[in-house]
């Protein structure tokens, strides 16, 4: 029961990293307009994401433009939502292997060795899965770290990391964590398992002399 519960474990906590990864990927804060300097006009904040950007008011409105053309696009921008819909689909893909290969449900129980390797390729598609997270997110900080200590960058044109650059770094190391857990506990299962091997038997070798 403890192996079963270190995999459901794992499970959810790769499960909520996936649901991060979708939450960030939607997201418009992907960075956000900086306060810095002595001529910013605070009336409004700026957000830009992977799909749109978004213009919020002083009064509460907002304001919000979809990208028209995405071959127009940075190619900062291009990458980052390759990576993350990438580490989408790998982490529901990886879903599915895992629950076939968990202890929890009765897929392939008949067949214990091949269920537990499963579970690891499921672990290892999660640990993929949040690396690409991990990558895209990262990408684009560097991206907009080095805009905004670059000189040729306007003041009034200088962004900060936005909240959905946080969230994709969580969900990123869910992931991560969550595949790790389940290729140990699979790793251990599998060594733990193996039969034990007795050296030969002299019996059958022996002959009888009169």
């Amino acid at each position: 029961m403890a192996n079963a519960g270190v995999q459901l474990l794992g499970f959810t906590l790769a499960f909520f990293g996936f649901i991060g990864t979708i939450a960030s990927t939607v997201m418009v804060e992907w960075k956000a307009s900086s306060y810095t300097g002595d001529n910013i006009i605070t009336a409004q904040a700026l957000y830009e994401g992977l799909w749109k950007s978004c213009a919020s008011q002083s009064t509460g409105q907002i304001q919000c433009k979809i990208y028209d053309s995405l071959l127009q696009l940075p190619g900062i921008v291009q990458g980052t939502r390759g990576l993350m819909i990438g580490s989408i689909l790998l982490s529901f893909i990886s879903m599915i292997v895992a629950v076939v290969g968990m202890k929890c449900t009765t897929c392939m129980s008949e067949q214990p060795a091949q269920k537990d390797k499963v579970a690891l390729a499921g672990g290892v598609i999660f640990m993929i899965a949040g690396l690409l997270a991990l990558v895209g997110t990262s990408w684009y900080g560097h991206r907009i770290a080095q805009d905004f200590y670059s000189p040729l960058t306007p003041t009034n044109s200088r962004f900060e990391f936005g909240s959905a650059m946080y969230v994709g770094w969580g969900a990123a190391c869910l992931c991560l964590i969550g595949g790790g857990f389940l290729c140990c506990n699979c790793s251990g299962n599998s060594s733990s398992r193996k039969a034990p091997r007795y050296p030969p038997s002299n019996t059958a070798t022996s002959k009888d002399y009169v």
